[in-house]
């Protein structure tokens, strides 16, 4: 079942900054970014964010679950979660970027 643009808009009036949080389409579902990056997905009308230390505080509060067969374990949070969880915009935002790995420069083998 695709997400409709109607619970990504909730989400994003829940989260309160959009110039800091934002979602982009992909596969009838949503990524939800923070500042860049991505912090959670919208699936099936869920939102689900990535278990990182950062999140730990969801651990207590929510579910976790499978954005998409095969995915990684993620906090689901709810609908009604989305108002009760104060600190959910400052939990988003403080999850790291990955650090892009530094390019191997190639090597001649031709020598």
């Amino acid at each position: 079942m695709a997400t409709q643009k109607e619970t990504v808009e909730c989400i994003l009036n829940k989260l309160r900054d959009r110039s800091r949080f934002s979602v982009r389409a992909m596969f009838g579902e949503y990524a939800l970014y923070a500042t860049g990056k991505v912090v959670g997905l919208v699936c099936d009308d869920l939102l689900y964010v990535k278990i990182l230390p950062a999140s730990a505080e969801l651990e207590r509060l929510c579910e976790k679950g499978e954005p998409y067969p095969g995915a990684k374990a993620h906090y689901v949070v709810e609908e009604g979660q989305l108002s009760t969880i104060e600190t959910l915009p400052g939990i988003l935002g403080a999850i790291p970027v990955k650090k892009k790995k530094a390019k191997r420069k190639r090597t001649d083998l031709n020598r």
